[in-house]
């Protein structure tokens, strides 16, 4: 196990319910939405806004209303002191992820003791790529740089996944996920947000991104979105939707202080670099590096987040990590394909949704892993304490 200053422990981890694409959150701004949640965790554990020594939040697409340092902006929205400032991370879909190892650090390293770690995106009010440019020359000379959906496609085919698979597999998120939803097990980490919608009132309070009329059949009756005869479809790729989450992350000491109980910590975390062109599956090597840096296995772990950005994703992982016989414990809430994946927001999601199953399971460890744009992946081992 790495030795630290101070255990980096997870005092709590929430998130809003996730909208689907131009539903029930496109009434609100990102910033509203972000400060809303993180007024929701500090007032469930009764913490004084201004002992956080820093906002971390992590944001895709940094324009329009996610711009000018939207980390900065969301505790001033939400009303906390101007002593607390923020910042805005991207490193693409792995952003809160990003944000959790950042703060992490900062507590490792002894030089911060309470961090919120959090993440935004509003998909349906800032498109996705809007603020993104023409690529280098001296890039393009030297990689293939493709949709995310290209890649998808290229995994599948590389480690020959049927179209069959990848729709069953969505199939089985959207049960998970609808089970979840019906046996009550996200309420304890979901924060009721105020929206103005006619169709929900002024409180959302439940993932509307489930799809309860899916099936086999339509599923297997979409067409594939980026090849003409290929296998990726809207029904096994991630939901564009919105979101946020935001996780409290504090030392041994300031806990103890602040008479906190914590839930978990952060054991160590994992990156991988891979090339651009299949660019979605460096989640079995991140996770290898954040399982070896813990000084544990596979068998030591009993719930496994891997985000839903395509269903091509979630089985090349399980076949390279030889995880195929253990499923069950891939995703057992369901993931991106039914919850949405809001870019900026979904690694303090998955975090979220991790503790909480490790709990309900009684279980030790937890790994959370994310595919990222460009060839990236990050990973996490996570403690229940």
């Amino acid at each position: 196990m790495p030795s630290w200053e101070s255990d980096a422990l997870i005092v709590d981890a929430v998130r809003s319910p996730i909208g689907r694409r131009n539903g029930t959150l496109s009434s609100i701004r990102g910033d509203e939405l972000a400060g809303q949640v993180l007024n929701g965790l500090v007032a469930r554990l009764d913490v004084d806004p201004a002992e956080v020594e820093d906002v971390q939040l992590g944001c895709v697409t940094q324009i329009g209303e996610q711009g000018w340092n939207i980390g900065r902006m969301v505790p001033m929205v939400a009303g906390w002191p101007e002593s607390v400032p923020g910042t805005t991370v991207d490193r693409q879909c792995g952003s809160s992820m990003q944000t959790n190892f950042n703060a992490a650090t900062a507590i490792w390293s002894g030089q911060l003791d309470l961090v919120v770690s959090a993440g935004v995106e509003m998909m349906s009010r800032v498109p996705m790529g809007s603020n993104g440019g023409d690529l280098s020359d001296k890039l393009l000379e030297r990689w293939q740089i493709v949709p995310q959906g290209i890649s998808a496609e290229a995994i599948a085919e590389e480690w020959g996944l049927s179209r069959e698979e990848l729709d069953a597999f969505s199939l089985e998120s959207h049960r998970r996920a609808i089970a979840a939803i019906d046996e009550g097990r996200f309420e304890n980490e979901i924060v009721h947000v105020e929206v103005q919608n006619p169709h929900v009132g002024t409180v959302f309070a439940v993932d509307e991104t489930p799809r309860r009329e899916t099936s086999a059949e339509a599923l297997a009756g979409l067409k594939p979105v980026f090849l003409p005869e290929g296998k990726v479809t809207a029904g096994n790729a991630s939901q564009i939707c919105d979101g946020a989450a935001a996780v409290l992350i504090a030392s041994e000491r300031k806990a103890s202080e602040l008479g906190l109980e914590p839930r978990a910590r952060f054991v160590s975390f994992g990156l991988a670099g891979v090339d651009p062109y299949r660019m979605l599956h460096g989640n079995p090597q991140a996770s290898q590096r954040a399982l070896d840096r813990a000084g544990i296995g596979w068998d030591d772990v009993s719930v496994i987040e891997v985000n839903e950005a395509f269903a091509s994703v979630v089985l090349q992982f399980a076949l390279d990590a030889g995880l195929t016989e253990r499923m069950d414990d891939i995703n057992p809430n369901g993931g991106g394909i039914s919850l949405g994946h809001p870019l900026g927001a979904t690694g303090a999601r998955i975090t979220a949704t991790l503790v909480n199953e490790l709990e309900r399971r009684e279980a030790r460890y937890g790994v959370a892993t994310m595919c990222i744009g460009f060839g990236q992946a990050i990973a996490v081992v996570i403690e229940r304490v």
